[in-house]
């Protein structure tokens, strides 16, 4: 089968022939229709600030497809099935999968990083892996539910527990700020504050339903947000950047008992308000990783019942021979897009 492989950091990814991995007792081989290139992707293949235990690899994890073969003992599963990839392979036996949090599994593998993944035209994975894709769902969009959508999902309504009536700001408008904007409304937010500081992110921001735009390149976001909210704050802002600086404004956003939820990932170290503010006003700074099966199972209903509309989240649906060009767009944000996915299988 033909693959994109990652060797290091800065050169274009390989389009190789590889022999497509059969799967064994329990794993089943997905017929890949279409992978999203996430921002984990840019990180390893281009910035190189994610360091991988083993190359060459095949990168891609949002990914979704057809069943085209099943190892012994698979029963539930058959081939020419739609499924959307749950990209995380816990151990099962930790103290964080026996409580039911796989998402926290310290020695889970996840395809793209420390095991083959999506970039292909096929993938072997664990049957647990996958979970049913209606019919209303097209493969691109059913490919960037796990991941872009689902980690937006957790950190606003599972870890943020936004509530009907609050407000919320949205510090970062990329990928996952413009589903955490989507999910906040649809959730009933009354007031939902999208702060970047690229205007076409947040053009988009105000396209996807946010209430109110702040540009954070003039300075004191958290008191520009405090400012549309009459001086109180928001009960909620969710970050999605992984800076220092944005943490330290979503913070000065919240309201007096109000809640920050950090879902950026990056090396800044965080700073907590003077503890008087931070133990006075009783704030709380939780962070959010990822996403778990239940919430991916959430997202896909929302979307085949139609609750929540994908349709502008998918930018541009590429070939797999123009993935090293996907790249480059997807990392120096050409166009501004919300999401680029390869479609191995070539399918829309």
């Amino acid at each position: 089968m033909r693959a994109a492989r990652f060797y290091a950091p800065r050169e274009p990814l390989r389009l190789e022939e590889i022999e497509a991995a059969a799967p064994g007792p329990g794993e089943v081989r997905v017929a890949v229709e279409a992978c999203g290139i996430c921002g984990t992707d840019l990180h390893v293949a281009i910035e190189g600030s994610i360091a991988l235990s083993r190359v060459p690899i095949v990168l891609g994890h949002e990914a979704a497809g057809r069943v085209a073969e099943v190892g012994a003992g698979i029963t539930a599963w058959k081939a020419g099935d739609r499924v959307a990839i749950f990209p995380n392979v816990a151990c099962g036996a930790c103290s964080a999968c026996t409580q039911g949090r796989e998402v926290l599994c310290a020695s889970a593998q996840v395809p793209g990083i420390n095991r083959d993944g999506a970039f292909a035209e096929s993938i072997t994975l664990p049957a647990s892996c996958l979970m049913p894709l209606p019919p209303e769902i097209p493969f691109p969009v059913g490919a960037i539910i796990a991941d872009a959508v689902s980690t937006a999902y957790r950190a606003v309504a599972h870890r943020g527990a936004l509530a009907s009536g609050e407000r919320i700001a949205v510090f970062g408008c990329g990928g996952l700020g413009i589903h955490g904007i989507k999910i906040a409304r649809l959730l009933g937010a009354s007031q939902v504050i999208a702060v970047d500081v690229a205007p076409g992110a947040l053009r988009r921001a105000g396209e996807a339903g946010a209430t109110d735009l702040v540009d954070a390149s003039k300075g004191d976001a958290g008191k520009q947000v405090r400012a549309l909210t009459r001086g109180e704050g928001v009960d909620l802002a969710v970050e999605f950047v992984g800076l220092k600086a944005s943490v330290t404004e979503a913070l000065r956003s919240l309201r007096r008992g109000g809640r920050a939820v950090v879902a950026g990932v990056g090396a800044d170290r965080v700073e907590l308000p003077p503890l008087r503010a931070f133990v006075g006003g009783e704030l709380a700074l939780i962070a959010s990783m990822g996403f778990d099966r239940e919430e991916v199972e959430t997202v896909i209903r929302l979307v085949a019942s139609g609750a929540l509309d994908l349709s502008a989240s998918v930018s541009d649906v590429i070939p797999l021979d123009a993935i090293n060009d996907g790249f480059r767009r997807a990392f120096a944000k050409e166009g501004d897009p919300i999401r680029i996915v390869v479609c191995p299988g070539g399918s829309r």
